[in-house]
C-alpha cells in the first residue's frame, strides 16, 4: 500500500513540473522516481532471465576460444588455467540490470527525443550495455585462463570495469550529450525545430 501512494504521489508531481513545465525537475524527478519503481517491481523479475542469458551469450565466445565454459542454469561461468580452475557466479551486480535500468529512467523523460525515438533508443541501449558486459564477462575469463585465478581480482575489478564503463560512457555520449549539442540552438537554452548543422 505504501508503495502505491509513493506511486501516485510520484506521477501527481510529474504532471506539476509537466503542467508548470519545469522541465529540469522533470527529468530529474521523472528518472529517479522510475528506476526506484523499476527496481522495486521489474528487477526481481527480470533478474533471473536477464543472468541466465548474460550467462548464455559469453558462453558462446567462450566455448569458440575455448578459454571457459558456461553454465546458464546455474549463471556461471567455468574458467581453467592449468590446475587452477575458478567458477565465476553472475549475480545481480554481474547481470548489468541496474546499468539498463538507470539509462531506460533518464531516456524516458530526456526531452530532446520524441516517444517513439525514446523506445528505439532504449532497445538500442540496452542492447549495446548488454554486450558490453559480455565483453567485460570474456576479457575477465580469458585474462583468468591466460594468468591464473591471482589475476581475478584486477580482470574484474579493474580491467573488466574499465572496458564495461567506458563502452557506457561513449552510450551516454551519443544519446545524451551529442544529441543535445546537436538539437539546442547555439547560445540559447531551448530546443532546435530541426537538426540541420550546417554552416
Amino acid at each position: 500500500m505504501f508503495t502505491v501512494v509513493c506511486f501516485l504521489v510520484w506521477i501527481y508531481l510529474l504532471s506539476v513540473f509537466t503542467r508548470g513545465k519545469l522541465y529540469f525537475y522533470q527529468f530529474i524527478w521523472g528518472s529517479v522516481g522510475l528506476f526506484v519503481f523499476m527496481m522495486m517491481w521489474i528487477q526481481p523479475v527480470a533478474i533471473r532471465p536477464l543472468t541466465n542469458l548474460v550467462c548464455s551469450a559469453a558462453g558462446v565466445a567462450g566455448r569458440m576460444t575455448g578459454f571457459y565454459e558456461s553454465y546458464s542454469e546455474y549463471s556461471m561461468l567455468f574458467v581453467q588455467h592449468g590446475s587452477e580452475a575458478i567458477s565465476l557466479c553472475i549475480d545481480y551486480e554481474c547481470s548489468g540490470i541496474i546499468e539498463m535500468m538507470a539509462y531506460v529512467s533518464m531516456l524516458a523523460f530526456f526531452r530532446v527525443y520524441d516517444w517513439m525515438q525514446r523506445i528505439i533508443l532504449s532497445v538500442l541501449g540496452c542492447m549495446m550495455i548488454f554486450f558490453a558486459n559480455i565483453i567485460r564477462l570474456f576479457v575477465i575469463g580469458t585474462t583468468i585462463y591466460y594468468f591464473g585465478n591471482d589475476a581475478y581480482y584486477i580482470a574484474h575489478t579493474i580491467v573488466g570495469r574499465i572496458i564495461f564503463y567506458a563502452l557506457s560512457v561513449i552510450l551516454y555520449y551519443y544519446i545524451f550529450t551529442k544529441s543535445q549539442i546537436v538539437k539546442q540552438k547555439i547560445g540559447g537554452f531551448h530546443y532546435a525545430k530541426n537538426t540541420d548543422t550546417s554552416v
